[in-house]
């Protein structure tokens, strides 16, 4: 499969500039993130633009020429990861890196109708790309589909002893409840974008038709992180990324992105320190807050600016842009953003879904389920979005399987699954020739699905469990049921739920019905 990379992160032989000619030079290594990729079989296709130095999420400040929008070029494509968004928006390349410190991974997204992964921090390796806050980076992914950023981001995850900022994540993995609590800022400012801001509106009244509850937060602690990151000390770290090639080569840097980094001098080691004690009482105040929802929902940007806005103002108008997104590295927070709508005036409109570290699987669950309830377009192409976009393969170290019964979601018995940290795949059905019985003598009530003869499609679940939990997930089913391999109806095979034959005296078959849950409703009228 072939994908681009920002120029900020190292393909080996092909020059990495991150978008500063004075500063290139061509890496003997792939950066960690490509090479993995390169592993599994995918293929380079070059390198994109972006703000130099990965600094600015407008798209505008580069060397190589400004990165428009995908769907007007009048408008910004956002930034720093321009490039990487945009030929995915176009369609020429299915995925794409990016980079993520204050935004990057998430605003052009949101500019181009396209999904955008912005991981947990330390879970794929940084390794091979140029810093700008070294410890706040991360490797992003750009896709079409959400279940492609998915794949690609599990292909990408591993702990890297090179890599001094990765992270080993934990076996707990959490799920979202069907209905959700989702907070939302209490009172959003749209910096007088008013198609965005009926956007907004709409976007959330299809939010609650999901099930959804949204509820006002008081988001002053996270604006007041947001500007820690520019505004204190924090552009140090930018500093210390690029201040010996600054000091020699000022002139050849864009003047917007030296001014930003030139401010690092204001700043001591005990500012520098004072912003960290500062920086950890908001993350508190923070949790608490977001502790009482399940994620926060957000636009992905409040505004989106023309190019002629951008040039007349680039410091103010970029720092708009990153209001919902600048906090969010700096408070150790997984990001998803996610195509939401076309505005009125043909430009498109995103959301981000937030949650803490490690929720990343949560956010795409909860991500697919928006996608799926949406009737939107690939990027700024004329294909329709698929409305269910299930994941090819199991990740690494899990094992797919199906359930027919009372470990269903919302049964009895779905905590078995849940406890061991399985994640609900997908609904789809067995190959025709199954038939499904109500066993007698069960508690709580089982089915038993049998394979041979005529029959009929049932309804199954898909879940992917770690494999490490799938040997005291088996020691749990009881005679006559077991653990076998199901045929589905696309013929794919999995693992999934058997029963004896001999079990099936007195038992009612009821595959009239086509799935457990049929049944349990019939039985109820």
């Amino acid at each position: 499969m072939p994908f681009a990379v920002k120029d900020n992160i190292d393909v080996a032989g092909i020059p990495t500039t991150a978008a500063c000619p004075a500063f290139g030079y061509v890496p003997s290594t792939d950066a960690a993130s490509v090479a993995r990729l390169r592993a599994a079989g995918a293929i380079v296709m070059g390198k994109t633009n972006l703000d130099q130095f990965a600094t600015g999420l407008v798209g505008t400040r580069s060397p190589f020429g400004t990165v428009s929008n995908a769907f007007n070029d009048r408008y910004i494509s956002g930034g720093s990861s321009s490039g990487s968004a945009s030929v995915v928006a176009r369609g020429l390349v299915p995925f794409s890196l990016g980079t993520d410190t204050a935004g990057s991974g998430r605003v052009p997204a949101g500019f181009n109708n396209i999904v955008g992964l912005k991981p947990t921090k330390g879970r794929i390796s940084t390794r091979g790309v140029v810093p700008a806050c070294r410890s706040l980076d991360c490797v992003s992914v750009f896709a079409l589909t959400l279940a492609d950023a998915d794949t690609v981001a599990d292909l990408l995850s591993g702990f890297d002893a090179d890599d001094a900022y990765s992270r080993t994540a934990p076996v707990a993995v959490r799920h979202f409840p069907a209905k959700p609590r989702l907070g939302i800022p209490l009172a959003p400012e749209w910096f007088g974008d008013t198609a965005s801001a009926k956007a907004w509106e709409e976007i959330l009244d299809a939010v609650q038709k999901l099930g959804a509850e949204v509820v006002p937060v008081d988001f002053t602690p996270m604006f007041e992180l947001a500007r820690l990151l520019y505004g204190g000390p924090w552009v140090a770290e930018r500093y210390a990324a690029v201040g010996d090639f600054m000091s020699a080569h000022a002139e050849d840097m864009n003047p917007v992105v030296r001014g930003i980094i030139e401010q690092a001098t204001r700043f001591s080691a005990t500012d520098a320190f004072r912003a960290e004690y500062r920086r950890a009482e908001l993350v508190r105040t923070i949790q608490t807050r977001m502790a009482t929802v399940d994620a926060l929902l957000v636009p992905t940007a409040p505004r989106l600016p023309t190019i002629e806005q951008v040039e007349a103002d680039p410091v103010a108008v970029n720092s708009q842009l990153g209001t919902y997104t600048n906090f969010v590295n700096l408070a150790d927070c997984a990001a998803l953003a996610l195509p939401a709508s076309i505005r009125a005036d043909g430009l498109p409109f995103g959301i981000t879904l937030i949650a803490p570290a490690w929720q990343d699987s949560a956010l795409v669950e909860l991500g697919q389920r928006w996608l799926n309830s949406r009737k939107l377009y690939l990027g700024a192409t004329k294909r329709p979005a698929p409305l269910v976009q299930p994941r090819p393969e199991p990740p690494r170290g899990h094992i797919r399987l199906a359930v027919v019964g009372a470990h269903l979601s919302g049964m009895p018995l779905n905590y078995q699954l849940t406890e061991r940290h399985a994640r609900l795949v997908e609904t789809t059905f067995t190959s025709a020739d199954y038939r499904l019985y109500a066993l007698p003598n069960t508690t709580p009530p089982k089915p038993g699905l049998v394979r041979g003869g005529e029959g009929a499609e049932i309804v199954v679940e898909l879940w992917d469990i770690p494999v490490n939990e799938f040997g005291s997930f088996v020691a749990l089913v009881p005679a006559p049921l077991g653990i076998g391999t199901l045929t589905l109806h696309d013929n794919r095979q999995v693992k999934g739920f058997i029963c004896e034959g001999s079990a099936l005296e007195g038992a009612r078959d009821i595959s009239e019905f086509g799935g457990w849950r049929a049944y349990l409703q019939s039985l109820q009228h």
